[in-house]
């Protein structure tokens, strides 16, 4: 079945698990985590969040092993489940995935406007109260076709950008945490929960699932792998990706929480770059910050890219959707249909502004938390050891439990009608791409 070329090893797997999941969040919107559970309740929200992903990753790493299929989920859920569970398991991830290229495209405009004030100009209109500047849509439309054309080409090209771009993050976050804790005082740390220690834990793990999605993006590039390569390097690198994944969230949270008087802040842009340089009282901190902030857009949105295009090809060979999108690069050996439909939808969101990164996240959340959950429910189904399942069913009672989390009502941070409606158009979308390949002909 494998049309693609093989050419990943276990560190591409691992940058582009861990890569995929951590991006700019951390820079960009550090003050709505704050805001929701202080600085002691947004560590436990990311650690304890985090920490209930482990047994859906040991999930990952058996399904994966046993069946590197780039379609992921929709390969797990076709094993046992009817055609319809499979097609909306995999809409919805591909929207897991796919909803953070234009967050990503949108942040870029952001970050570059913080560095040179002069972009936020010539206004072209207002969505939700925020401007949308040209040189913002320019500088997030002239990286997406960048990266698409980087996945266009080739899968070792992106791999090797991959590896640059999170071994390079990793060495600046190291870099300027080092240096400002140095600066930092236990008195700048509270308020430590902000709406009482269960609900602030509560509100910061609602979004934890869209911000620590990714490590699975590691299935969906299965069939690249090199040939010699051993298939429990998936399980190593998806385990290794939430582990770090993990550690990065939180110990940023709480550098920030000790380096300065967060809740002062909470108004600043990029709070993060503020708390630092207002530690250290110098702006070359802030530098480093934002090369570190770039280098992980980069290689978050290079990786959901990939991951998302990959999805969309394995529902195009099994008709899910237009068949079409499984073509393949003759030469490239690329999902090249696939690439360039995420690309052009990349850029068409990318009009939708600032308005749209906040909602984003918490719409992410429940996709992500979805896809988690049927496969989890899969593997179960499939009937492995009964130490192995017992992992699936917590894994599927955590998928659960994450998705409630966003969508009963009497919850605190339950979706409002925006999500909804995000939601729905998405469903709507999905129904349509689906009944126009039945009625061509699919099966």
């Amino acid at each position: 079945m494998t049309t693609l070329a093989r050419k990943l090893r276990v560190v591409d797997y691992f940058t582009l698990g861990w890569g995929t999941m951590v991006g700019v969040g951390w820079l960009v919107v550090m003050d709505d985590w704050l805001l929701r559970g202080g600085a002691l309740g947004a560590i436990l929200g990311f650690a304890i969040g985090g920490s209930l992903l482990l047994p859906i990753g040991y999930v990952y790493g058996q399904l994966v092993m046993a069946m590197p299929d780039a379609g992921g989920e929709i390969a797990y859920t076709a094993r046992v489940f009817p055609r319809l569970i499979s097609f909306a398991t995999g809409w919805m991830m591909v929207l897991s995935y796919f909803i953070v290229c234009p967050w990503e495209a949108v942040a870029v405009g952001r970050i570059a406007g913080y560095i040179f004030p002069s972009l936020d100009s010539i206004e072209l209109y207002r969505i939700g109260g925020r401007p949308v500047y040209l040189p913002h849509l320019l500088i997030g439309l002239g990286l997406t076709a960048l990266l698409t054309t980087l996945n266009y080409r080739g899968v070792r090209l992106s791999a090797t950008f991959q590896n640059w771009t999170a071994f390079g993050t990793l060495a600046l976050f190291v870099f300027f945490v080092s240096f400002g804790i140095t600066k930092s005082s236990s008195r700048n740390f509270p308020p430590l929960f902000t709406h009482g220690g269960f609900v602030s834990i509560l509100l910061v793990m609602q979004i934890v699932p869209y911000f620590m999605t990714g490590y699975e993006s590691v299935a969906k590039a299965a069939e690249e792998a090199s040939p010699d390569f051993r298939a429990g390097g998936f399980f190593k690198a998806i385990w290794m990706a939430i582990i770090v994944g993990i550690l990065f969230y939180t110990i940023v949270i709480a550098a920030v929480g000790f380096v300065a008087p967060w809740k002062e802040l909470t108004g600043q842009k990029f709070m993060t770059a503020v708390a630092f340089e207002h530690a250290v009282g110098s702006r070359w901190i802030v530098s480093i910050i934002l090369a570190a902030a770039l280098l992980s857009l980069f290689k978050v949105f290079n990786g959901n890219l990939l991951a998302a295009s990959r999805l969309l090809f394995a529902m195009g060979r099994r008709r899910l959707i237009d068949v079409r999108v499984a073509t393949v690069h003759p030469r490239n050996r690329t999902p090249s249909v696939a690439v360039a439909c995420v690309g052009v939808a990349t850029g068409a969101c990318m009009f939708l502004g600032d308005a749209i990164l906040v909602p984003i996240t918490e719409v992410g959340s429940v996709a992500a938390a979805t896809g988690w959950l049927a496969a989890c429910a899969a593997y179960y189904k499939m009937g492995p050891a009964p130490g192995s399942r017992f992992v699936a069913a917590v894994g599927v009672l955590v998928g659960l439990l994450m998705i409630f989390m966003k969508v009963l009502p009497g919850i605190p941070g339950h979706f409002s009608g925006y999500e909804w409606l995000a939601l729905g158009v998405w469903a709507l979308i999905g129904l349509g791409l689906g009944w126009r390949e039945r009625a061509v002909g699919g099966p």
